[in-house]
């Protein structure tokens, strides 16, 4: 276990079995930058390979400047063609969660081989150049590989860190691997080393514990799943890739949780509690380490050269390269997408560059003839590049498709790797209560299935599944999955019990015990970003319990969530209680336990997270249930009846002026299209109503935007609407602003209409403005404009309409209300 004191260098050496060595002086920096490398551990360096850099030696006088420039970008593959990686001879092309081929955000193998064939021949093409380089694939296979069709979709890393079992972690890792080599590509962005210390942060799924030591238990067991072990025979051998730990570093450390947010911590908690997991990921041979998008005290991590360069690459020894994440470069000061030495300097090896590679290319070529960017740097940053391609084994491969396992679909879900991954649901769930031991059920009886979660793989699987939000997806895009009801229905067939299934709850219904599966619904990165714990039921009223607690019916309910959650008025509803977080495709394992199919089975997993007393602190405070709390079925606990007030009350925590942020509308408001016939509530993307289409598109994130595109002359508006009239009497009279981002597509100016409303329907009270440019622009109209127009600002139940003429194409972002910089009212949205 990490404390929070100073980490010395003899505990470094007892904990990680690393050898120290006396710190070596620092180089001065100006005082502006001079903030850490006090306590820091150091590592010796992992050993080189004689023979590789022997190669690289070789290889570096044959490239040209331009393929050096190249080597340093990576392109998404939605945005670059095999030609252009060709002509830029790019060093590497990832796909985003949403970027497979084809018309869906996954593909199936061998699509995706084809694909990777492309891309692949096209940088070996030698026309022009003395020597090609090969370029790596890369992709987020978080919990499996979520964009292959077929593929199994494994816990997320919440429910892993509470198995509390490293080898269990390195074989699931090893699936992992296996199913990558199936679809051709070379690089996963895993696994993340994140030591959440919100779980109002929307990525806190993603880490295994609130505590470092599981981080530092699990980092290299994971780095070796996927690559093996350096220096054995199948090192990066057939079924292996090349590992990534992310993000570097403290992104589970950002103030209230905000995703891409600033860790305001001091240097003993960044290097004893977030940079745990490096501790043991390096000394494993992890080839990439990303960068995180989050900052340090104010410090972008992107362009942070003490933690980028003298404490990763000097101190811990790291001899892999560095990739930045998605435009993360652009977010730097003096920087923008297309143009960042500054990351560059700081320790940034790859720019991971989706759509503005092209742009960024052009800069840093420029920046490196006038000398902006050294050669020096620069030849360090490719040679570390070719280090890792080497090692890999990628200029001896050959084309994806000639590999072992390369587009064989038998080779995916394999009988023992789904019973790997069902052992590892049952290792993953926690039983929070189970009063009168109801737990294990007996399959032989009358049982009520009722909840959303119950059938839809998809809620139990999460985000960075099938697609990057993990939305909408059914049962039949999972073809080797198996849902939690299903294997119910298979337990209780089993034992000749009878299985009633009513998802919404039917009151009038009977039976021995009622199974009641709800949870979150599925996210990913910053549009799982909360304000608050508090589980709002959505698509499955848990109140509907109550019906049944009347009339003596034991219930059990399962309860899937990416992080824990203030959950008492379930808890109070529950006989028992289990959490079974994000469990993935193989739903089998949650009945393994409820009904306990084998008699070797038991409840074994414990909080990695401790479980929330309120719904307003992070999970250090007002504790529920500790970190290491998990009961079996022998155990003799009671819960007893716990308070209902979630201390949210005297909040206002959704009062918060944003009516749409991150690609999504912030409750209460939701995003509807309106004609004048006809209306529909937008539940996925892309959607559309009559001659708008809506879908999504990059402003300052991933897809945090929308994309607009009327297509007729029909009056089509979006709007964001809420079932209960706002108030914004106050707002308006106080001078506030309706605010958003705005960009054309295909236009110079597009003359658009836009309404704030107090009736239902289409929006009348619109003032008429102009959209110029293809650049993104930030647009303001008072709100006493729609005031003067007619809207009662007292009962608001339309916070923004959009319309426009047909052939107009739009990005909208960040709609919100503003303070008026000017004090003056604007209604031309300047």
């Amino acid at each position: 276990m990490f404390t929070k004191a100073v980490l010395r260098c003899t505990l470094v050496t007892a904990l990680f079995f690393v050898a120290c060595k006396q710190q070596p002086k620092t180089t001065e920096k100006p005082p502006e930058t001079k903030a850490l490398l006090t306590d820091w551990p150091v590592f010796e360096p992992q050993p080189l390979d004689s023979t590789i850099e022997a190669q690289i030696d070789s290889l570096l006088p044959q490239l040209t400047l331009e393929q050096k420039v190249g080597q340093i970008i990576q392109a998404d593959s939605e945005s670059v063609t095999p030609e252009e990686v060709k002509q830029y001879r790019l060093g590497s092309v990832l796909s985003g969660g949403n970027s497979a081929p084809g018309d869906k955000a996954y593909a199936d193998a061998k699509t995706w081989l084809q694909m990777a064939d492309q891309y692949y021949n096209a940088s070996m093409d030698t026309d022009g150049v003395e020597v090609a380089i090969p370029i790596i694939w890369g992709i987020d296979a978080v919990h499996g590989h979520g964009n292959l069709e077929g593929a199994i979709i494994l816990p997320h890393n919440i429910g892993l860190g509470a198995t509390h079992n490293p080898e269990l972690i390195q074989q699931l890792a090893s699936i992992t691997a296996h199913e990558l080599t199936v679809s051709g590509h070379d690089w996963t962005f895993a696994p993340t080393l994140a030591v959440p210390q919100d779980v109002r942060w929307g990525r806190s799924y993603e880490g295994f514990s609130e505590e470092p030591d599981l981080a530092n238990r699990y980092a290299d067991k994971i780095v070796l799943g996927l690559q093996g072990t350096k220096g054995d025979a199948d090192f990066m051998g057939a079924g292996r890739v090349i590992s990534c730990a992310k993000h570097f570093l403290a992104d589970g450390a950002t103030e209230n949780g905000v995703d891409q947010g600033d860790a305001k911590i001091d240097e003993s908690e960044l290097l004893n509690v977030h940079a745990a997991g490096y501790y043991s990921a390096i000394p494993a041979g992890v080839q990439t380490v990303m960068a995180s998008f989050s900052s340090y005290n104010g410090r972008k991590l992107h362009g942070d050269y003490e933690l980028l360069t003298e404490v990763l690459k000097g101190k811990l020894g790291f001899n892999g390269f560095v990739v930045g994440d998605w435009n993360g470069h652009g977010q730097v000061p003096d920087c923008t997408n297309e143009d960042c030495p500054n990351a560059f300097n700081a320790g940034v090896d790859m720019f991971m560059a989706p759509d503005s590679w092209k742009g960024l290319y052009e800069s840093t070529l420029k920046h490196v003839k006038a000398g902006t960017i050294t050669m020096e740097r620069l030849d360090d940053a490719v040679r570390r590049i070719l280090r890792v391609k080497l090692a890999s084994g990628i200029f001896d491969k050959g084309a994806p498709s000639t590999r072992k396992f390369a587009g064989d679909e038998r080779q995916l879900a394999l009988p023992e790797h789904r019973a790997l991954a069902r052992q590892a649901v049952r290792e993953s769930m926690v039983l929070l209560k189970n009063n009168d031991n109801i737990l294990p059920l007996d399959a032989s009886k009358t049982i009520l299935v009722v909840g959303d979660g119950a059938e839809h793989i998809i809620k139990a699987a999460g985000g960075w599944s099938l697609s990057w939000q993990g939305e909408g997806h059914t049962n039949e895009e999972f073809p080797n999955g198996e849902s939690i009801l299903e294997g119910i229905k298979e337990a209780v067939a089993e034992k000749g019990g009878k299985l009633i299934f009513s998802p919404e709850a039917d009151a009038s219904l009977t039976a021995d015990v009622v199974i009641a599966i709800y949870g979150e619904d599925p996210y990913a990165e910053f549009q799982g970003d909360r304000k608050h714990l508090d589980f709002v039921p959505n698509a499955f009223d848990t109140a509907k319990l109550s019906a049944y607690k009347e009339k003596g019916i034991p219930v059990v309910s399962v309860f899937l969530s990416g992080r824990p959650m203030w959950t008492n008025p379930e808890l109070n509803l529950s006989d028992a209680f289990v959490a079974a977080w994000l469990p993935g495709s193989e739903g089998g394992g949650v009945s393994d336990l409820l009904f306990k199919r084998d008699a070797t089975y038991d409840f074994t997993g414990k909080l990695s997270f401790s479980w929330p007393a309120t719904a307003v602190a992070p999970q250090t405070k007002d504790v529920l249930f500790k970190l290491g709390y998990g009961l079996n079925y022998s155990s003799k606990e009671t819960v007893e009846v716990l308070p209902e007030n979630s201390g949210l009350e005297n909040l206002e925590v959704a009062s918060t002026g944003v009516f749409f942020d991150k690609g999504q509308p912030t409750a209460p408001w939701r995003l509807q299209l309106q004609s004048a016939d006809l209306e529909k509530q937008v539940a996925s993307f892309p959607t559309s109503i009559g001659g708008l289409l809506v879908g999504k598109t990059d402003h300052m994130a991933q897809e945090d935007a929308l994309k607009l595109e009327w297509t007729s002359t029909e009056r089509i508006q979006a709007q964001l609407i809420a079932t209960t009239p706002a108030d914004m009497a106050r707002e308006s009279n106080g001078a506030m602003e309706l605010a958003f981002y705005a960009r054309t597509f295909d236009q110079e100016t597009a003359t658009v209409q836009i309404g704030v409303c107090s009736a239902a329907g289409l929006c009348n009270q619109q003032l008429e403005i102009g959209i110029s440019g293809q650049a993104w622009k930030e647009y303001r109209l008072s709100l006493s404009c729609f005031e003067k127009l007619g809207t009662d600002m007292t009962a608001v139940n339309t916070a923004f309409s959009i319309s426009a003429p047909k052939g107009t194409t739009l990005g909208l972002s960040a709609i919100q209300l503003a303070t008026d910089a000017d004090a003056k009212p604007g209604c031309d949205g300047k």
